[in-house]
């Protein structure tokens, strides 16, 4: 079973998310260059677990923070800070995976992507928050209302107003505690 949550509806989001409950206990997801490369391949990002070590685990953690703090600047209508502004962009801007053409034993072409390594993934994923954060979907970014839960999602609800990064989580721990304390505000009958 894997440890890492996939509720975010991107990358990045879900990216963000192997740092949760960033305001209580803060569970790392991320421990060692090893579980950076199997939350790529469990994202499908990767086939195989690219090879990482602890720099590219140390700056894979700096990316995460600063898409963090540029995405709560966003939600909260604050000032985006210029360091993570910089951070994201520099990752955005590095190159992707190579492709090419390869002909097939049927005699037709296929795409092929090169081996991808851990800072090509990494730059894919900024790249998605670039296009996340500079798109119309921006606004439709939402931290997770179940306490102690800070999960960041992409709200793809058609009325706009969904609450929890996952019903089946989040949602039904909460509206089950909802539930209780109505019961324990009844009078005994």
């Amino acid at each position: 079973m894997s440890t890492f949550r996939f509720h975010g509806g991107r990358h990045c989001l879900n990216f963000i998310a192997t740092l949760s409950r960033r305001r209580t206990e803060r569970i790392e997801r991320l421990v060692t260059p090893a579980d950076l490369g199997h939350w790529f391949t469990e994202a499908g990002l990767a086939s195989a677990a690219p090879a990482a070590g602890e720099p590219e685990l140390r700056r894979a953690h700096s990316l995460r923070e600063a898409m963090y703090e540029l995405f709560t600047a966003c939600m909260r209508e604050r000032e985006v800070p210029p360091e993570a502004l910089a951070a994201v962009n520099g990752w955005a801007a590095r190159p992707a995976p190579a492709e090419r053409l390869e002909i097939g034993p049927d005699g037709r072409l296929s795409r092929i992507r090169d081996d991808a390594t851990a800072e090509t993934l990494l730059a894919e994923i900024a790249r998605d928050a670039v296009d996340l954060l500079g798109g119309p979907l921006a606004g439709r970014v939402r931290e997770c209302g179940f306490h102690p839960c800070t999960l960041l999602f992409l709200d793809t609800s058609r009325s706009g107003h969904r609450r929890w990064c996952s019903m089946d989580g989040c949602g039904a721990r909460a509206k089950m505690a909802a539930y209780r304390a109505r019961r324990a505000a009844r009078p005994e009958e």
